[in-house]
């Protein structure tokens, strides 16, 4: 079952029809659940930390908004080497290995979360190793993009990644039923504030099991790393994995790559955040994002560039991609797409929590946000709705665009974010400056579930067109980039909602993401719809 294929051309149709197509769909589905996981383990700390809140931790929301923020760097930075794993340490060496260092991760957090004590720079350390799920996309997509042949890219793609995102949503109902369980023994802890699950609120006063949010984890990781392990396959053809090490050498070579992303997010880090008593340790600057974030991609391209040996002529040969003017396009095309959906899917429970959690009253003249409101509405109990909707129906968007054409189908979900992403500034302004601010709490939702759906379709017509517009070797490659760049949407949305929420403007983050909506419309038009486009309508 897990032997290494050789002479693999899905293409084929005599090849796909009798092996291939069985072949294919084992490792898509094993691919899927590990996907799953990776998502629910680097996006988790959206949820814990409105449970940290919930609790009286003693930390202020705005380190707590760090954790998401570090999670969000880290997994972006480290999808960088991850594009590249699967030539050179093959598909299921990466899967397997990559599922398994998952375990780290959710063991310290169910450990740390146990101790009320615990300092806020143990909690970003975890959230920094939780990154590594982040990265695991861009390995997944890459590998699962070898099985297919391309006139079923968009399906193939779009359930590997469809389905792998429904480990936000997975995370967003699970974590929330496991803590009201002792599932794992320890001690409970009592809600001081009123919590929820999906199917209702749960009182102040309530005892708690927060450290199932780690650990809950192991259930599903420990199970697949033996799926993986004896049911997946390394590609062994030119185009592929032609000269992967085994097992172990695969995991130091993937080991090696991850320090070194490691390295340059933990630069990043220290670089950004502002110094905090208890937190991890920074230079104070508090530069500019929008300068860190190009400093942090470019390091690790040049940090693994200067790997030597095989594993930089390897590398060396894939970053031909950098020479495609469609990577750049679809770069950016594919950041307003997945890069809004993971950003708002770890933005939106604290989001909620903040705005319609409290009342927004002024006092001698200054407008205060911290009178509790006991007509606001549950986070956990609403949050998970727009990663449900935006992973559900992203398959759809393969499906469609496979019929239709991806640039036709990303024009038009494009337009609809754009009107959406207004829609949602105008109510959540409305919200932040009054005293009861869930009478808008249901168009707010409304209009955010539209604009989570239209980034779900849209993610899935992106990766039909960079199957079409990129040969057999360079699509890979290209779908790990493009998902590397717009990942960093899990650090850059959080960080500008709660930027703008301490700023008393929480619209404004809206209306700059409308605004970069607009600048992809004329670039998709530009590429790929205008008459004489680069590749028509791939």
């Amino acid at each position: 079952m897990g032997k290494d294929l050789r002479d693999w051309n899905p293409d084929d149709e005599a090849q796909w029809n009798s092996t291939g197509k069985a072949i294919a769909t084992r490792n898509l589905w094993i691919s899927i659940p590990s996907l799953l996981c990776g998502f629910a383990v680097w996006l988790y700390w959206g949820i814990i930390t409105v449970q940290m809140v919930n609790l009286d931790f003693g930390f202020a929301s705005s380190e707590l908004f760090t954790l998401g923020a570090i999670a969000g760097l880290t997994g972006a930075t480290l999808r960088i080497p991850s594009t590249f794993f699967i030539r050179i340490a093959g598909g299921k060496n990466t899967i397997v290995f990559t599922t398994a260092l998952l375990m780290i991760p959710a063991i310290g957090a169910g450990l740390a979360l146990q101790d009320p004590g615990t300092p806020l720079w143990y909690f970003q350390m975890l959230a920094f190793l939780s990154g590594i799920g982040g990265g695991n996309f861009s390995s997944s997509m890459s590998n699962i993009s070898f099985f297919y042949p391309k006139k079923i890219q968009g399906y193939a793609l779009g359930m590997n990644a469809g389905l792998g995102n429904f480990g936000v949503t997975t995370m967003q109902i699970l974590i929330p039923l496991a803590m009201t369980m002792g599932l794992f023994g320890g001690a409970s802890r009592t809600l001081v504030n009123t919590s929820g699950t999906l199917i209702g609120k749960i009182p102040a006063g309530t005892e708690t099991y927060i450290q199932n949010a780690g650990f809950i984890w192991l259930v599903f990781l420990v199970p697949l790393a033996f799926l993986g392990w004896f049911f997946m396959n390394n590609i062994r053809d030119e185009h592929v994995s032609p000269k992967i090490p085994n097992f172990f050498g695969s995991a130091g070579i993937i080991l090696g790559m991850l320090a070194i992303g490691l390295a340059t997010s933990a630069f990043g880090i220290w670089l950004l955040l502002p110094g905090v008593e208890g937190g991890m340790p920074t230079s104070g600057l508090t530069l500019s994002k929008w300068i860190v974030l190009p400093i942090v991609i470019v390091l690790t391209v040049l940090g693994l560039k200067m790997i030597p040996g095989a594993v930089g002529q390897n590398l060396n040969r894939q970053y031909k991609i950098f020479g495609n003017k469609h990577t750049w396009a679809m770069t950016i095309i594919y950041t307003m797409t997945f890069g809004s959906f993971i950003g708002f899917s770890a933005a939106l429970p604290l989001t909620i929590k903040v705005v319609f959690g409290f009342s927004h009253v002024e006092v001698d003249g200054v407008m205060t946000h911290d009178m509790a409101n006991p007509n606001g509405p549950s986070a956990l109990m609403f949050a998970w709705m727009g990663a449900f909707i935006g992973a559900l129906i992203r398959p759809i968007g393969g499906i469609w665009a496979d019929k239709m054409g991806g640039a036709k189908v990303t024009q038009i979900i494009s337009v609809v974010m754009v009107a959406s992403a207004l829609g949602v500034a105008y109510f959540i302004q409305q919200a932040y400056s009054s005293a009861t601010p869930e009478i808008y709490f249901w168009p707010f939702l409304g209009l955010f579930l539209i604009l989570f759906a239209a980034t779900g379709i849209g993610n899935g017509s992106t990766f039909r067109t960079i199957a079409m517009v990129f040969d057999k070797e360079q699509t890979g490659p290209a779908l790990g980039w493009t998902a590397a760049v717009a990942a960093y949407g899990a650090f850059i949305i959080p960080k500008v909602f709660g930027e703008q929420l301490a700023a008393g403007h929480p619209e404004y983050a809206l209306y700059g993401f409308a605004v970069f909506y607009a600048v992809c419309i004329a670039i998709n038009w530009w590429f790929y719809l205008r008459p004489n486009a680069y590749v028509q309508n791939p």
